[in-house]
């Protein structure tokens, strides 16, 4: 079992989390695309814009793999609980209809 104590907060803290990755990924473009424009501006060549845009975009991809990955490794301490071993053993027996 785990003794760890819980955060007063920690579903407000667990919530932030959430909203985060929302603000991240948004955020992300936007300093891509800013990127783009000075590129642009600096050596007056307009695909240099796209290449910002990109880079926003490959950004916003990474956090959300980054956030994926890490739920993953949350739900995989769950496979050893005692208590989820039922739902585990259930789920394995209904895929063979």
């Amino acid at each position: 079992m785990n003794n760890k104590k819980k955060p007063k907060y920690g579903k407000i803290i667990e919530g932030a989390e959430q909203l985060s990755l929302g603000i991240s990924m948004v955020v992300a473009v936007l300093i891509g695309v800013g990127i783009g424009i000075f590129l642009k501006n600096t050596f007056h060549t307009w695909w240099l814009l796209w290449v910002g845009v990109f880079i926003g975009i490959a950004a916003a991809v990474l956090n959300v793999y980054k956030a994926y990955k890490k739920q993953v490794k949350e739900y995989d301490e769950f496979k050893d609980d005692t208590r989820y071993k039922k739902y585990i053993n259930d789920e394995d027996e209904d895929e063979g209809y």
